[in-house]
Order: C-alpha cells, then structure tokens, then sequence
C-alpha cells in the first residue's frame, strides 16, 4: 500500500459539503483506503471560476491504499457532483 495525499474542494453551503463528504468518504472505505490524517483548510477563492463558484472548501486527506484502486477513486469521484475538483498525489517516503 502506497501513502497519497488527496486534495478536495467542496462547495460552501453546509449541506453539499456534509454530503460531498459523506459519498467521498464511503468510496474510500468501499475501496479499502485507510484514512491517516484529515486537515480542513477551509474556505478560499478559487484561481478561476468552477461550476460557476468563485470560493470553496478545501480538505487534504493523507491516505494508504492499492495503487490499483485509485482508477476506481477516479472513477467515482467524478460522479460525485458535490465534488467541485479532486486531485491525487502520490507520497514519496
């Protein structure tokens, strides 16, 4: 299992991010990721407008799972529509 940080930006309204959240959190366990470490960054502007919002919520995720899996994390968490941007990045140790 490989360590990866995961960047996320939610929306701002309470109920899209506690939802966001929730599906994102299950597809990490549906995937078998373990969680190591969550920091909520908080709101900040975005450098250019997405999904015609100009400000989000971010969290960074440190987790370990199969590098196989993270095609199947891609794949979900771009039907998730209460995900405004993702981003995977691999740890070097």
């Amino acid at each position: 299992m490989r360590q990866y940080e995961l960047t996320v930006i939610f929306p701002l309204e309470e109920d899209q991010y506690q939802a966001g959240k929730t599906t994102l959190l299950a597809d990490l366990a549906a995937q078998g990721a373990e969680i190591v470490k969550t920091n909520e960054i908080g709101d900040r502007d975005l450098a250019y407008e997405i999904k015609k919002r100009h400000r989000g919520r971010y969290v960074l995720f440190t987790l370990k799972t199969d590098p196989r899996k993270i095609a199947h994390l891609d794949r979900a968490f771009k039907l998730n529509a209460k995900l405004l941007r993702y981003l995977f990045v691999k740890i070097e140790e």
